[in-house]
């Protein structure tokens, strides 16, 4: 064999190793997301038989898996994401005064907060209106809507992220996510809240 041929043998077995090291990474990356949810898969188990009623477009996350982490503004205008929620499980929804669904599940959602709202749950709305930035807490001021945290993406790009991650087409949207960052359920359109379903829904991924 000549020096060359024994230099592309040495080159080759080099690839082989450095894909091999590549796809052994990869592989480890899935492992550790699913390890991440292990104990997800539980709680959505019980969640799948109350997905009805009004809540039954909602999808129970047959392998849930870790949610993007959102960044969005705080109530008190400073940014914060998702993570901050960690310990605790979240209801997000995003909204925008341009969507009639979005205004219509308002209230409800303001009364499962007040229901059930606590240190161990939250509703996360997340207004997502680019323009007359003034115009969503005014309308809440309104309607009369309290008790929920005021939280906004003014840039819309918690809406794009989750596009993105193929979670969503369109609005309102709302993902339930469990206190280790993993996807529970996610609905794709309005809801009753408020109702027995809903709560129960709730209740069963809070464990209560």
């Amino acid at each position: 064999m000549t020096s060359r041929s024994k230099m592309a043998v040495a080159f080759g077995a080099l690839a082989l190793l450095a894909l091999g090291a590549v796809a052994a990474f990869y592989s480890g990356q899935g492992r550790a997301g699913n390890s991440a949810c292990s104990a997800a898969a539980a709680k959505a188990a019980r969640l799948q038989p109350l997905a009805k009623g009004e809540v039954a477009a909602v999808q129970v996350a047959a392998t849930p898996a870790p949610v993007p982490n959102l960044a969005f503004d705080g109530p008190d205008g400073k940014p914060t994401s998702l993570s901050a929620f960690r310990g605790r499980t979240v209801l997000v929804n995003l909204w925008a005064t341009w969507c009639m669904p979005c205004l219509h599940e308002m209230p409800a959602l303001a009364k499962l907060q007040s229901t059930l709202g606590g240190p161990d749950f939250e509703v996360v709305t997340i207004n997502i209106d680019t323009r007359n930035l003034d115009k969503p807490k005014e309308w809440l001021s309104k309607k009369g809507i309290t008790g929920l945290a005021y939280y906004a993406d003014p840039e819309a790009k918690v809406f794009q992220e989750l596009r993105a991650a193929k979670k969503v087409e369109g609005m309102p949207v709302s993902l339930l996510v469990d206190p280790e960052g993993c996807e529970l359920a996610l609905l794709q359109g309005p809801a009753d809240w408020a109702s027995p379903d809903a709560t129960a829904l709730i209740r069963a991924a809070l464990g209560r």
